[in-house]
């Protein structure tokens, strides 16, 4: 196997691997995992890019492949726990008062 043949097979797995990792990272049911996951995929990929030793992108690579395998657990992990958001926007809420039913923000008693 030739050096130029060598190499274009393993810039084809590095970029199998990096769609592979984004394309899992969207699995994620929670927004700050799935963006985290994406956040740190791109970072390593752009940390390693000049990387031109043969046998640390393998090392590399295999790496990435468990790092994938990690998370294609913890997607499903997290979408056996989906849970309903906490915060409702647009709801109103406080104490009414007045004859027009408007919300008042109260302080709660206390020291300041």
């Amino acid at each position: 196997m030739s050096v130029a043949t060598f190499s274009r097979d393993t810039a084809f797995q590095a970029r199998s691997l990096l769609r592979s990792l984004l394309r899992q990272s969207s699995q994620f049911s929670n927004y700050n995992f799935r963006e985290y996951a994406r956040r740190r995929t791109r970072d390593a990929f752009r940390e390693h890019q000049k990387e031109s030793e043969e046998r640390r992108i393998q090392e590399l690579i295999q790496d990435g492949l468990q790092n994938l395998r990690s998370m294609k657990r913890q997607t499903i992990i997290s979408q056996f726990y989906q849970m309903d958001k906490l915060v409702v926007e647009g709801q109103k809420t406080g104490k009414q008062t007045g004859s027009e039913g408007n919300i008042v923000r109260q302080k709660d008693t206390g020291w300041d």
